[in-house]
């Protein structure tokens, strides 16, 4: 049985929740997010605070379902941020309009439009912040701006996160 399940999740002020059969749709100052329905789970908004409760008394899904809601809650009322690092001589990243220009050393500059619910700033030439309310997304976001150029082994340039510490290879020796 799921412990996780059991705690309600609390709705700071300034969150609104809205349940619409087993869709739930949370909504505060960072943006709107909607979760899909989960089999077999009730949810209902009780004094300022959502509960879970399962149809046949099965919590599988329980524990996820109550997470999930309460990063929603997080993300609408606080955000999450990830921070990446250009490392590399010449590499640099602009903002052009809400696209982002990056230069990491190939013949052209790599243009990386922000998709749908993510800001994307720069307070440096070699640093990308990344803001949204969807945790998923933010996290999606700064993926493929790493794949772009993943940091190299032998001498570590590439995009990173902040604070990744990367294992840097020994070179060959003659």
């Amino acid at each position: 049985m799921s412990r996780v399940a059991k705690k309600p999740v609390v709705l700071p002020k300034g969150v609104e929740c809205r349940i619409d059969g087993s869709n739930v749709t949370v909504k505060g100052p960072k943006g709107e997010l909607r979760l899909p329905p989960i089999p077999d789970i009730e949810v209902k908004l009780e004094s300022g605070e959502i509960r879970l409760s399962a149809h046949s008394g099965d919590l599988r899904f329980a524990g996820t379902a109550r997470a999930l809601l309460a990063g929603m809650v997080k993300g609408v009322s606080e955000g999450y941020t990830k921070k990446l690092e250009l490392v590399g001589v010449g590499y640099r990243a602009a903002m052009q309009g809400k696209d982002l220009s990056l230069s990491l050393g190939f013949s052209h500059p790599v243009v990386f439009a922000a998709p749908e619910g993510v800001t994307l700033a720069t307070p440096t030439q070699t640093e990308i912040t990344i803001t949204g309310a969807d945790l998923q997304r933010v996290g999606e976001t700064a993926a493929k701006i790493r794949a772009l150029r993943p940091p190299e082994p032998y001498k570590g340039k590439g995009v990173r996160y902040a604070g990744e510490k990367i294992t840097l290879k020994e070179a060959k020796k003659a």
